[in-house]
């Protein structure tokens, strides 16, 4: 069973962090919400691993609540 990873693992976090939020400019808030919706749902069909996707999702929600 894969496991979360949630070290940091990019080179250049805050490059990344910053492709992010310019990804957002000038987009209406239901636009916003598109572009989360698709990069969420990309990037978990690129993980491959349900379990592992349920792990970050539960780590997220965690953070918000």
């Amino acid at each position: 069973m894969a496991s979360l990873v949630t070290d940091t693992r990019f080179a250049a976090p805050d490059d990344v962090y910053q492709a992010l939020i310019d990804s957002h400019r000038d987009l209406t808030p239901d636009q916003s919400a598109m572009l989360n919706a698709k990069l969420i749902l990309l990037l978990a069909n690129h993980i491959g691993d349900a379990e592992v996707v349920a792990q970050a999702l539960s780590v997220a929600r965690k953070g918000v609540m």
